[in-house]
């Protein structure tokens, strides 16, 4: 299963959370799987949506799912700490973990090899996480979404991007319905 194959199983399970998606192609994929108004699409800030989902969860009550990627959170190691020891009970940072920078060309993460994101987030002080096959992603994370507890799932995929085109909304359109769908 590779990470579009992933999000396709994932949309059902998402249908009234706040979602956080990933600068790139990730984005680009799930605008294409199905365009929500409680999708926020990373445009710039490589490396910061759980940074971002963090910030939301703190404000709000709603459910807030963070789609990160391998590559984007080995960025920004510092946020699983910020997470492991300040995160509500409303967060779940998703990490979609093929092994690569798929939006800039499938190069290797160090996940590709001894690294696990699944040991740092418990390092960081995280008490639930998970490590999954991308087939069983949805299950978990519906479960993670009925635990209501802050969560960390590391889903394992393979490489590999769907030729798509960016997001046509102009960034400040998707703030604008962003925020709309957080004050209703």
């Amino acid at each position: 299963m590779n990470r579009y194959e992933l999000i396709e199983t994932l949309v059902p399970v998402l249908k009234d959370t706040l979602v956080v998606c990933n600068i790139g192609i990730p984005s680009q994929e799930l605008f294409s799987i199905c365009d929500r108004e409680n999708h926020f699409y990373m445009l710039g800030s490589m490396g910061l949506c759980s940074s971002i989902g963090l910030g939301l969860a703190l404000t709000t009550n709603k459910s807030v799912v963070a789609l990160e990627g391998d590559g984007a959170l080995l960025m920004n190691l510092g946020t699983l700490a910020t997470i492991g020891n300040r995160a509500p009970d409303n967060l779940i940072l998703l990490v979609i973990d093929n092994g690569s920078y798929g939006s800039t060309g499938d190069q290797a993460t160090y996940t590709n090899e001894a690294t696990s994101l699944a040991a740092m987030a418990r390092g960081g002080g995280c008490q639930s996480v998970i490590e999954c096959p991308g087939d069983e992603t949805a299950r978990v994370l519906a479960n993670a979404l009925d635990a209501k507890q802050p969560s960390v799932i590391i889903s394992k995929v393979v490489p590999g991007n769907r030729p798509l085109p960016v997001v046509p909304l102009h960034p400040i359109v998707l703030r604008e319905r962003f925020k709309e769908t957080i004050q209703t």
